[in-house]
């Protein structure tokens, strides 16, 4: 019995690490933005947008089955979505929350899983914009995107894989803003500089 024990512990113990690593890996792309729910008492305006589990497989389901060509295009493009998260907090004047809690949203993002796509500074209104990747191997399985101005803070999360030939396909369309992407020889998408 004891060796039996002994040989399960080999491999059942490495077996449960392993997919808790996986796990942990995949919910590696959801931010929390736990500590910026003290700014909803202080903001003018709060939009809170949670779309993930049965309400994204709703979405899904009914842009896959509808008659326009366009709809189902998207319907396909977010078809692996996991979650759409976004946070607005509009203030009514100048420094009314604190930077530091946007700034530990950011340091989330500070982990070898995200690599930097984008970073914006601006004097003007004291403006910084970040946007953030995760890749699976050669997949976009998260985007984060923290936009912070003296009178309001905005937080995208998106969790998921991304088909981003198909979201290109449709720029333009839907109310989804115009992206250039030029093919070279071999059909590799590249942004149009």
């Amino acid at each position: 019995m004891k060796s039996l024990r002994n040989h399960l512990s080999k491999f059942v113990l490495p077996a449960v690490v392993l997919l808790l690593a996986m796990t942990a890996n995949a919910q590696d792309a959801r931010l929390h933005f736990e500590k910026l729910n003290g700014l909803e008492d202080r903001a003018r305006d709060v939009v809170e947008v949670n779309i993930d589990g049965k309400l994204l497989d709703l979405a899904k389901r009914v842009m896959m089955k509808t008659n326009d060509q366009d709809a189902r295009k998207v319907g396909q493009a977010i078809s692996g979505l996991k979650g759409i998260y976004v946070r607005v907090f509009n203030f009514e004047n100048e420094n009314e929350y604190n930077i530091k809690d946007v700034e530990d949203i950011r340091l989330q993002l500070q982990s070898p899983s995200w690599e930097r796509l984008a970073n914006v500074r601006s004097k003007k209104n004291n403006q910084k914009i970040d946007v953030f990747t995760m890749f699976s191997g050669d997949v976009m399985s998260g985007v984060a995107v923290v936009v912070s101005e003296s009178k309001s803070v905005a937080l995208i999360n998106i969790i998921g894989p991304i088909d981003i030939d198909l979201l290109a396909e449709m720029s333009g369309k839907l109310n989804i803003p115009k992206i250039e992407i030029e093919k070279d020889n071999a059909n590799q998408a590249k942004p149009k500089n």
